[in-house]
């Protein structure tokens, strides 16, 4: 493939995905534009407020067979670990049909997973790299991950799971319940069982390193406008400038970065794709009294517990709403909850503490792959969104891809299973 000349090139959003998207794109010589209304790094966006995981194991999406048992229970029970809003249910329909048969066998689960690792695999190596080039690299921590269990048979529910990890190559290890106390010494007496992923890793504060990758990309020569992407501007199929509330934004081509507003920008490039908000929660608790080395996952709780410089964070949960649909709180006390849980010695200091709450919008379709490659309606247009609670990890693998597009460089792997026509 013939590489481009050197282009300007309109990345909208400055979240991790986008700001991995436009350091990558200036290493191929283009001028970069960063069209984002808010500060990069700020609590606005999920970058901000993820679990700060980087795992190569986080290739199993949500839907997988025998969930669409569990449908009924998510609408009824206001406070389990997945639920969906009664009131934007109308609206939720038609994804939530999708988001079922995509999980309805084990064969499609295979596929979905070999279309994620090459997005995961390499993410505590590449976000170190990033890390040090921002000048940053305390930001990236590479002491594993810990996945704790009640007992193994907990664990052996997960088996298949497992095995498809090891099968692609995810090195990890089984923790009995004597190391596990070594490792753990804080953690509560009905964790008995851990797996620990050894290249496994985190991000000790997401806002500030997305803050350091804002400076980065500004200082080799980005711009950025502080404006709110509503359309893009075609001439015989060939992009002329990004529209904003501000005004046009002229460039040679644009990367569709804008997380949960993807969606209207993705139509207007001629793409329906099915993208709704996971909204997630987290809870940061200050001057906690346990201090973890490697980040945490209870098995039955399904989120990220990790030691921030702001205090103990726990980010979890899946609510599906509408976007301008109130927080509800009570998913961040259930947070709390599994805190007391893990820790119950620390439990009275927790409820002395002032809590952060937090509660961000994952933009994510129903069959658990992003949106990487070019729009229908322009190929000067790529699309680069949709990917859940994923996309602190699959950020840079993203980058590259959309890169090597922006370049008409041969990419570093199949961009076929994430072109926005698989949704017609």
């Amino acid at each position: 493939m013939a590489r481009e000349a050197s282009q300007t090139v309109a990345v909208i959003g400055a979240g991790i995905i986008g700001l991995c998207a436009a350091l990558e794109i200036q290493r191929g010589g283009h001028r970069v534009v960063l069209i984002e209304p808010e500060e990069p790094g700020g609590r606005q966006g999920a970058s901000y407020g993820n679990g700060t995981w980087l795992s190569p194991a986080s290739i199993m999406p949500i839907s997988v067979p025998g969930l669409w048992r569990k449908i009924p229970g998510f609408l009824l029970d206001p406070t389990g670990p997945f639920v969906i809003r009664w009131r934007d249910l109308p609206g939720l329909a038609g994804w939530l049909l999708r988001f079922v048969l995509a999980g309805r066998s084990w064969a499609q689960i295979e596929v979905c997973v070999a279309a994620r690792y090459p997005l995961c695999k390499d993410t505590v190596t590449d976000h170190a790299a990033l890390a040090q080039e921002a000048g940053v690299p305390q930001l990236i921590r590479r002491e594993g991950l810990i996945f704790v269990y009640r007992d193994r048979t907990e664990f052996l529910a997960e088996a298949r799971e497992w095995e498809m990890r090891a099968a692609l190559g995810v090195r990890s290890s089984q923790i009995e319940e004597g190391e596990l106390r070594r490792l753990l010494p804080q953690l509560g007496a009905a964790y008995r069982f851990g797996a620990r992923l050894d290249d496994g890793g985190q991000v000790a504060d997401p806002g500030a390193y997305c803050r350091a990758l804002a400076e980065l990309a500004l200082h080799r020569g980005a711009t950025r406008v502080a404006a709110r992407a509503t359309g893009f501007s075609i001439t015989n199929g060939r992009l002329r400038a990004v529209e904003t509330d501000h005004g046009p934004v002229a460039c040679d081509r644009a990367v569709i970065a804008a997380g949960i507003g993807s969606r209207d920008l993705a139509r207007r490039a001629g793409d329906a794709v099915p993208l709704i908000s996971e909204r997630g929660y987290h809870v940061v608790i200050p001057d906690p009294g346990v201090e973890l080395s490697a980040g945490l996952m209870p098995s039955d709780g399904k989120m990220g517990v990790v030691s921030t410089p702001q205090g103990l964070r726990l980010a979890g949960q899946v609510e599906l709403a509408a976007v301008s649909t109130p927080p509800d709180w009570r998913r961040a006390d259930i947070l709390l909850g599994f805190a007391r849980a893990m820790f119950p010695a620390l439990a009275e200091r927790f409820e002395r503490a002032e809590i952060d709450r937090w509660m961000g919008h994952r933009p994510s379709t129903p069959d658990g792959l992003p949106c990487i490659g070019a729009a229908s309606a322009c190929r000067d247009v790529v699309h680069a969104f949709g990917h859940a609670h994923t996309g602190l990890i699959q950020a840079p693998a993203t980058a590259k891809l959309v890169a090597a597009l922006i370049d008409g460089r041969i990419p570093p792997f199949d961009p076929s299973p994430y072109s926005a026509k698989r949704f017609g």
